[in-house]
């Protein structure tokens, strides 16, 4: 059953991840930026998400 969750959870933060990086991808914001956005996400999986989440290009 441990694993089960641990792999579910782990797979839920792969999509979150994904999705920011597309997100990041798709936004106006300077070349630079998603640069960075995207070295964040990928080095800090969980946090880089949510700080993604939180000050991440819009739009």
């Amino acid at each position: 059953m441990d694993f089960q969750v641990n792999g579910l959870l782990g797979l839920l933060i792969l999509i979150a991840d994904i999705y920011a990086i597309v997100k990041t991808v798709q936004s106006n914001a300077d070349t630079l930026t998603k640069v960075l956005w995207i070295v964040a996400i990928l080095l800090l999986p969980v946090l880089g998400v949510i700080l993604w989440f939180l000050f991440g290009p819009k739009g």
